[in-house]
C-alpha cells in the first residue's frame, strides 16, 4: 500500500477517474445521497490517499483552505477496507500534513455524527448541535492549533 499526495494539476487524468470513482461510489451510491459531488474545492485541494499496487484507491481525504481556516472532508475507507484501522492512518497522514504545513491554524470540520469519538481521539472538539447534511446526522467540529 502507498500514500499519495497532489494537488489538482499534478492528478493525472486516471487518478483522478479514480478518485472520482470511489467518492460517487461511497458517498451518493452507497449513502443513497444524491449530490454534486464533483466540486470546485478539488481544483484548490490536496488529495491524499492510500492506493494498491494497482493503483485502486483504498482510502482518501482532501484537505482544502477555508477563509480562516483549513479543512479537510470526502473521508472515506473502501468498502472492502473497513475494520482495518485505515481510517486512523489516513486522519493521522491528514493530520501529520496540516500540523507539518499550516502549523498555526485551526482545522474545521463537518463530521457525520457516528464519527464524533473518532474524531474526538485526534483531539477535535464538536462546536455544533447536529444538522442534517443531505439525510445525514453531521455536526461541525474543530481542533485548535498547538501553540
Amino acid at each position: 500500500m502507498q500514500i499519495r499526495m497532489k494537488n489538482f494539476s499534478e492528478l493525472t487524468t486516471l487518478e483522478y477517474h479514480r478518485l472520482m470513482e470511489i467518492r460517487v461510489a461511497v458517498f451518493v451510491v452507497e449513502q443513497e445521497c444524491p449530490y454534486q459531488e464533483v466540486d470546485a474545492i478539488d481544483l484548490d485541494a490536496i488529495h491524499l490517499w492510500f492506493a494498491d499496487e494497482t493503483g485502486k484507491v483504498l482510502a482518501y481525504a482532501r484537505i482544502y483552505q477555508e477563509v480562516e481556516s483549513l479543512h479537510f472532508g470526502r473521508v472515506l475507507v473502501a468498502k472492502e477496507m473497513r475494520g482495518q484501522r485505515l481510517g486512523e492512518r489516513l486522519i493521522t497522514e491528514v493530520m501529520t500534513f496540516i500540523e507539518k504545513n499550516y502549523p498555526l491554524q485551526p482545522i474545521k470540520i463537518s463530521a457525520q455524527a457516528h464519527l464524533q469519538d473518532f474524531y474526538g481521539a485526534f483531539g477535535f472538539q464538536a462546536v455544533s448541535n447536529e444538522y442534517l447534511e443531505d439525510g445525514i446526522p453531521h455536526l461541525d467540529m474543530q481542533k485548535k492549533p498547538n501553540y
